[in-house]
């Protein structure tokens, strides 16, 4: 589940991480990352709100190979570099993004103990920052040496050939799949109503909404902003991606570790909602007199905070779930979740285009998420008043 989740995440940041040189040769604007992003996040909404009954029905392996081999789709038809093809690649991608983790959620329902999920689901969750990490470290240079377009051919071919080799797993982890259960627009309706009713997996799915946003925002535009702000070359600026998500694959393992063991998930999403907040509105104060080990600090902390909530977040919606519902349940709040991963880079490019400057869009992004975190802190406080 862990390399499934790396290689669609690398998949999903492929182009922003290449971004120049597909602007280049596509002839398109350099902004225009901003709309590839919100169509591939499109994409995996309409597939994390469909996944629960597929999941269900074929198993999370099948799933997590069916994933692998659309995601590999869609980076083909990107590197086809057909205008009329691009966005269509991107939806591809974003649906076998949107599906892996209900599947792998399903299945760690079954086999991991309660008193490890937090750790357990962080460390796969690990997947999405080292993709990006892989992402930011190795395709810029692939780029220079192979082209962007052969780039995203190998790992194409390296998604298929995961998939493969998930096929001996299938008899083991896919025994408690359902092979009669119904698939629908139905079913979907149904998930969203289970998430919406219920207290606090609607209020999970609303924080993720605002903490996908910022995650996607990070990733989107961190290398722009270091480019333009901080005046780091393209390499660097990459290099620095890599680095935030690389301090994402480390705090996801720490935030899962401290919230099974000393801080309930609920407040430890709060207080990384306001972390994240306050590095974006550092972020969005580069400039070119910022010594390098600033950068460098302030890119980990980011990416620590940024990309580090997933798994604490996922470990406590397989814990509010009914038997046999954490699949469903985690499709139903990923698509807030991705609703906001689509709704952040888009609004952070219409700030940035009014404005006329992109550090503008990580101000605007980490007021919010900051207000989020002390907003969430006050309600748990209320709470935790006795009655009188």
């Amino acid at each position: 589940m862990l390399a499934v989740q790396t290689l669609v995440s690398m998949g999903a940041l492929a182009v922003p991480a290449m971004a120049p040189a597909v602007a280049a040769a596509t002839g398109l604007p350099l902004s225009a990352v901003g709309v590839f992003s919100g169509a591939l996040y499109v994409g995996a909404m309409l597939s994390a709100i469909n996944a629960g009954g597929p999941v269900v029905r074929l198993g999370a392996v099948r799933t997590a190979q069916l994933c692998l081999v659309v995601a590999a789709c869609g980076m083909l038809l990107v590197a086809s570099a057909v205008h009329g093809l691009l966005l269509p690649g991107a939806a591809l991608v974003g649906l076998g993004y949107g599906s892996s983790t209900p599947a792998s959620s399903h299945l760690f329902a079954y086999e991991v103990p309660p008193r490890w999920r937090g750790l357990v689901f962080s460390i796969k969750q690990t997947g999405v920052p080292l993709g990006g990490m892989l992402a930011g470290a190795l395709l810029p240079a692939a780029d220079q040496r192979i082209g962007w377009r052969a780039a995203l051919g190998l790992m194409a071919l390296a998604c298929v050939a995961c998939s493969l080799a998930l096929q001996p797993m299938r008899a083991r982890f896919d025994r408690h799949r359902e092979p009669g259960r119904r698939v629908g627009a139905a079913g979907s309706l149904s998930t969203l109503r289970a998430v919406w009713t219920h207290a606090p997996m609607r209020e999970l799915a609303v924080s993720t909404f605002f903490f996908a946003a910022m995650q996607g925002s990070l990733a989107t535009y961190l290398v722009a902003q270091a480019h333009v702000g901080a005046r780091l070359d393209a390499v660097r600026a990459g290099l620095l991606l890599a680095a935030a998500q690389a301090a994402g694959v480390v705090g996801r393992i720490v935030w899962g570790w401290i919230s099974d063991h000393w801080v309930r998930p609920s407040r430890m999403l709060a207080f990384l909602a306001l972390a994240m907040g306050l590095c974006a509105l550092l972020a969005g104060l580069l400039t070119p007199a910022w010594p390098r080990p600033a950068l460098l600090l302030l890119a980990l902390l980011f990416g620590a905070t940024a990309t580090g909530w997933n798994g604490v977040y996922l470990a406590e919606v397989a814990r509010l779930a009914p038997p046999g519902m954490a699949g469903v349940l985690t499709g139903g709040t990923l698509f807030f979740t991705f609703c906001g991963a689509f709704a952040g880079p888009s609004a952070f490019a219409a700030v940035a285009s009014m404005t006329g400057r992109v550090g503008n869009g990580y101000l605007a992004m980490g007021s919010v998420l900051a207000v989020l975190g002390l907003l969430l802190l006050w309600r748990q406080a209320h709470r935790a008043r006795p009655r009188t």
